[in-house]
């Protein structure tokens, strides 16, 4: 079993940056891919990072790309999300996923067989 703990959300005026963390709490041998979701208000969980554990792959959402960085420590068992020029509409919980299996989708949440418990964003002035 593999827990994920996420952290660094908060609140942050329009055009600032927060970086946020997750930690798998045990061996990551069998992790093939780790991903950032994120959910607003009334709305559907959506992809928005994903990178690959050994290789460093990195695909992202149109929505954030060139604002958003993912990026992984393993000897941490660490994956990161740097968000910069962030707007209101980034508001959002934010969750950290794993996936174990090399095949299937990697934007789609069934995808992806661990979760943590999520960090609120807050973009506001």
């Amino acid at each position: 079993q593999v827990q994920l703990v996420e952290s660094g959300g908060g609140l942050v005026q329009p055009g600032g940056s927060l970086r946020l963390s997750c930690v798998l709490s045990r061996r990551t041998v069998s992790i093939y891919r780790m991903a950032w979701f994120r959910q607003a208000p009334g709305k559907e969980r959506e992809f928005v990072a994903t990178i690959t554990w050994t290789s460093g792959n990195t695909i992202y959402d149109d929505s954030v790309a060139g604002r958003f960085t993912i990026s992984r420590d393993s000897a941490q068992r660490t994956v990161y999300l740097q968000m910069n020029s962030l707007k209101p509409d980034d508001t959002a919980v934010y969750y950290c996923a794993a996936k174990t299996r090399t095949s299937g989708g990697y934007s789609q949440e069934g995808a992806y067989d661990y979760w943590g418990q999520g960090t609120q964003i807050t973009v506001s002035s």
